[in-house]
């Protein structure tokens, strides 16, 4: 990734050297910079990631809490 960051070399010319189908490396790049604040700012991330935990667990235990429908309802 540091190699296609420094824009020393194409993107086609890494790919080759490195038998990578271009698009891989592009993919790669665009998910590294997307996600370039969780290693500058790991806390922050690790606070959302969190957050949506707890959500997700919230939802999940109202979900599971409901009475299941039965068949019956479905039946023509």
């Amino acid at each position: 990734m540091l190699e296609l960051l420094q824009n020393e070399q194409t993107l086609v010319q890494i790919a080759s050297k490195h038998n990578i189908p271009p698009q891989n490396l592009q993919n790669w790049k665009k998910t590294f910079l997307a996600n370039a604040e969780i290693a500058m700012e790991p806390s922050k991330a690790v606070k959302e990631y969190k957050e949506e935990l707890v959500k997700a667990q919230q939802q999940n235990e109202r979900l599971t809490s409901q009475p299941l429908k039965t068949t019956q309802q479905f039946d023509l």
